[in-house]
C-alpha cells in the first residue's frame, strides 16, 4: 500500500494536475467545464487527472445538479511539508558543517 506521501507526489509529479490543483487553491471550486477551459487538455485528461487527485486527496467533488464541483483540500498537503521539514533539517546541518570546515580550512 501506498503511503500517503507517496500518493501525493505521485499526483503533484505531473504539471497539469498540479495546475489544476493550484487553480482549485487559488480560486476555489470549480466544474470540470471550468477548469477543462484552461488546462490545455482534453475534457476526459481533465477528469483523469481529477481522479488522481481525488485518490490523493488532494481534492473533492460535489455534485450539483448535472455538474461536479471540485474543491481543494490544501491540507492534504501535510505529508509533503512534514517530508520538506525533515529534509529541510538534514540539510540544513549539512550545509552548518560544510560552511564550518570550509572556514577551518581558510585559517
Amino acid at each position: 500500500m501506498r503511503s500517503s506521501t507517496d500518493n501525493v507526489f505521485k499526483a503533484l509529479a505531473d504539471p497539469t494536475r498540479r495546475a489544476i490543483f493550484e487553480r482549485l487553491t487559488r480560486d476555489g471550486d470549480q466544474t470540470v467545464h471550468a477548469l477543462t477551459e484552461h488546462a490545455g487538455v482534453s475534457q476526459p485528461m481533465v477528469s483523469k487527472h481529477l481522479s488522481a487527485l481525488k485518490r490523493a486527496k488532494l481534492v473533492r467533488n460535489r455534485r450539483q445538479g448535472r455538474e461536479t464541483h471540485y474543491s481543494a483540500q490544501p491540507q492534504a498537503l501535510a505529508p509533503l511539508v512534514d517530508w520538506i521539514g525533515h529534509y529541510g533539517a538534514f540539510w540544513q546541518n549539512k550545509f552548518a558543517r560544510l560552511e564550518d570546515l570550509l572556514e577551518r580550512m581558510d585559517k
